[in-house]
This record gives structure tokens, C-alpha cells and sequence, in this order.
């Protein structure tokens, strides 16, 4: 048998069910013959024995925390109060993000009208201004990208793009 053939025949057991005998045999005679193969047997048994042995600890309370959440959710639901995920107190409200960008983008602008600035450009030249220009874009890409992300729900609500 091949390499990729003896491998299947294993992943495809999976610890489930019990591996026939005679291709018990013909596994550990390649096995015997092939290290590279050994290896990748031992490496996925010891996967299956980890994650079989609660590699995930239960966390205690989660199930409660969960339901209730729902339940919560739906009760405000029928009750007609709006999305509770969205109307959450702890939550970042548009004005803060808006204030936030400009008060960013005011940052990253104002930083070329300083003194200093116009020396080291002049001596750096666009070996020193290209990666400015590219931290400077990707700030304010992530930004955007986080702002609008987390305001998905309410833009499609607000430019009817549901």
C-alpha cells in the first residue's frame, strides 16, 4: 500500500470503530518500513488522545450565562424594545467613533506640519515619506474597517440596504 492510502485507511478509522485485523498487520508492516508515516500516525493519535481527554475545560456558569442572554433577547424582541445588542450601555456609541476618526485623522495630519518634519523628509526623501504614507493608510483602513464592522447592522438599517 501507499503512503497516502495507509493514512486514509487510519484518518478515516479515527479511533471509532475497531481497525480490522489483517489491516492492523499491513499498517504496522508499513509503518515498520516508512518513519515519515509513523510519524504522522503518532502525531494524529496523540491529537485524538488530547482532545478526547477534555483538552476543552467545561467553563463554569457559560450555559446559565448563554441562556439567559437569549432569553433576554427574545423576551425584548416580542416586547418590541429595539435590538438589545445594539442598545447595550457598555457599548461604543457613534459619536464616540466619529470623534475618535477625526481626532485621528487630525493626529496623522498635523504630524507633517512640524518643524522637524520637513528637515528629515528633505534628508530621508521617499525612502522616509513611502512608509509613512503606507502606516498613515493603514490606520485609517483599519479604522474604517473596525467603525463600519461594528455598525454593520445600523448602516444597512439607516441606507435601507437590507
Amino acid at each position: 500500500m501507499r503512503c497516502d492510502e495507509i493514512l486514509d485507511k487510519v484518518y478515516g478509522y479515527g479511533g471509532e470503530e475497531e481497525i480490522p485485523f489483517m489491516l492492523q498487520l499491513r499498517i504496522r508492516f508499513h509503518l515498520f518500513f516508512c518513519p515519515r508515516c509513523a510519524q504522522e500516525i503518532e502525531r494524529f493519535e496523540l491529537a485524538r488522545e488530547s482532545l478526547k481527554n477534555d483538552f476543552f475545560y467545561p467553563s463554569p456558569g457559560i450555559k446559565e450565562a448563554v441562556m439567559a442572554r437569549i432569553t433576554a433577547e427574545l423576551e425584548a424582541e416580542e416586547a418590541g424594545e429595539g435590538d438589545p445588542v445594539r442598545d447595550n450601555p457598555g457599548g461604543i456609541s457613534t459619536k464616540v467613533w466619529s470623534f475618535t476618526g477625526i481626532l485621528i485623522f487630525i493626529s496623522l495630519a498635523s504630524s507633517f506640519l512640524s518643524l522637524d518634519f520637513a528637515e528629515v523628509a528633505a534628508a530621508g526623501g521617499i525612502s522616509f515619506l513611502l512608509p509613512i504614507g503606507i502606516t498613515i493608510g493603514v490606520v485609517i483602513t483599519c479604522y474604517g474597517a473596525l467603525f463600519i464592522g461594528s455598525h454593520l447592522k445600523e448602516f444597512s438599517e439607516r441606507f435601507g440596504l437590507h
